[in-house]
């Protein structure tokens, strides 16, 4: 799949998790990011590193999810936690993975 692809693909799958999780998105962007793999505001804006493109899909959802929660959970607390869970099963692997990737 090409680059454009993968960005479509992923852009798809934001939007896919955002209704399922019932979170509205304003605005989505992939960019160049150096210290993260995404972003988000309260208003609505979600940022992600591109580099998330050349990493498994399973990862994508990983961070997808991650940030989705964050506009009703604001941290890493126990309920952030047990929707993660909820959601993706045992996420704390796919968090070890994408640790491994930087």
């Amino acid at each position: 799949m090409n680059f454009l692809d993968r960005k479509h693909s992923f852009k798809t799958r934001v939007r896919n998790w955002a209704e399922k999780l019932d979170v509205n998105v304003v605005w989505l962007g992939i960019r160049p990011m150096r210290n993260k793999w995404a972003s988000c505001s309260t208003n609505g804006h979600l940022n992600f590193n591109v580099e998330l493109l050349n990493l498994d899909e399973t990862l994508w959802d990983y961070v997808i999810v991650h940030e989705l929660l964050h506009f009703s959970v604001p941290n890493h607390g126990r309920l952030w936690k047990s929707l993660m869970r909820a959601h993706l099963g045992n996420y704390e692997t796919m968090e070890d993975e994408l640790a491994r990737h930087g």
